[in-house]
């Protein structure tokens, strides 16, 4: 369904201290890395939706909304007034971006294709 948040990203500077804190707070259990030689911890939150814990210095969660036609939603995005970077693959997944609303919030795109190659 177009606009429905389908996965959030957490940064920490301490994963594993994040992840006892969400874990705390939601009983949520995160798997291993799912990103072969990357630090991505992933959660299910939902029957499709989830987020994942990530090492990084910046703070702020990023919100990912869903979209049936990410090129028309990026024309949109611009069209409104917002930003958006181009479309970024995610093997056998779907394709993303990364946009900014006309009040400088951040938050990013996602439509699942499959199909998409590495």
């Amino acid at each position: 369904m177009p606009g429905k948040l389908v996965h959030f990203e957490l940064p920490a500077k301490d994963t594993d201290r994040a992840k006892k804190f969400w874990s705390g707070v939601f009983g949520w259990d995160f798997g291993d890395s799912a990103m072969p030689g990357m630090e991505y911890y992933m959660v299910r939150t939902g029957e499709d939706q989830g987020g994942a814990i990530y090492p990084a210095e910046e703070s702020g969660m990023k919100v990912y909304f869903d979209t049936d036609d990410i090129d028309a939603s990026i024309g949109k995005v611009r069209d409104g007034g917002g930003t958006s970077d181009d479309k970024q693959p995610i093997p056998h997944v779907g394709w993303f971006t990364h946009c900014k609303d006309t009040e400088g919030n951040d938050f990013s795109l996602f439509q699942s294709d499959e199909s998409v190659a590495e």
